[in-house]
C-alpha cells in the first residue's frame, strides 16, 4: 500500500505572493514593444533564473551593465525596483495556506528564488518565514526546479516519503518534477481549483 497524503508542499512566487516584471516595467517602459525586447534580452528570464541558482544580485547587475551599459539605470532598477514587481499575494492563497494550517497538516515549501530577495520577501510577507517546517530555496542549494535533487533535498532533509506528499506549483514542468520523484502533484490555476483538488486529495479545507 502506499503511504495516504498528509504533507502539502507549496510553492511561492505566483502561487502564495504575485511575481511579474511588467509590474514594475510597464511604468518605466511604456512602449510595449521596447519594453518586451528588453525583458527578453537583456533582463531576461534566463538571466533572472542565475541570482535564482545562486548569483548575486551585484554581480547579475554588473553583468548586464557590462554587456548593455546604454540600460544601466533599467538594470539597477530590476534589482532595486524588486518589490514593484511583487504586488501582494495570489487572492484566496494564504487563507487556504491558513486553513490547513489550522487543521495541522504539515506545510512546507520548495522555491525557485534569490536569497538575498526571498530574506527580503519574508520579512515583507511574514507567513513566508511562519508558516513551514521547513523552506528548500534554490539559490542555497544551488539547485532549481524541476531538477529531482531539489525535491529529495527536501524529503531528505526532514525524513518524509514522496508518497505523502502533495506539492503546488504554478509551472506545469515542476510539477511534472514532483511527480517523477513519486509526490502527487497540483498545477495551481487559482485558490479556488486548488481548494478543490486539496478536497479531492483529503484535505480538510
Amino acid at each position: 500500500m502506499t503511504s495516504p497524503l498528509t504533507t502539502v508542499v507549496f510553492d511561492i512566487g505566483n502561487v502564495l505572493i504575485e511575481w511579474d516584471p511588467e509590474h514594475l516595467y510597464r511604468r518605466l517602459i511604456p512602449d510595449a514593444d521596447a519594453r518586451q525586447r528588453f525583458l527578453s534580452d537583456v533582463c531576461s528570464p534566463a538571466w533572472n533564473l542565475e541570482q535564482d541558482r545562486g548569483r548575486s544580485w551585484a554581480e547579475a547587475v554588473a553583468e548586464r551593465m557590462a554587456l548593455f551599459p546604454e540600460h544601466a539605470d533599467m538594470i539597477r532598477a530590476y534589482d532595486e525596483g524588486w518589490h514593484e514587481m511583487v504586488p501582494g499575494e495570489v487572492p484566496g492563497s494564504v487563507a487556504l495556506l491558513g486553513e490547513l494550517a489550522e487543521g495541522e497538516v504539515p506545510l512546507y515549501a520548495i522555491t525557485n528564488f534569490s536569497s538575498e530577495k526571498f530574506t527580503e520577501a519574508k520579512a515583507r510577507f511574514p507567513f513566508l518565514a511562519t508558516s513551514f517546517r521547513d523552506t528548500v530555496v534554490s539559490a542555497e542549494e544551488r539547485l532549481l526546479k524541476p531538477d529531482r535533487r531539489i525535491y529529495e533535498v527536501l524529503l531528505e532533509r526532514n525524513g518524509l516519503t514522496a508518497e505523502a506528499c502533495v506539492f503546488i506549483d504554478d509551472s506545469l514542468k515542476n510539477v511534472e518534477g514532483a511527480r517523477a520523484v513519486g509526490m502527487a502533484a497540483i498545477h495551481f490555476t487559482g485558490a479556488e481549483p486548488l481548494r478543490l483538488e486539496l478536497q479531492r486529495m483529503g484535505f480538510g479545507v
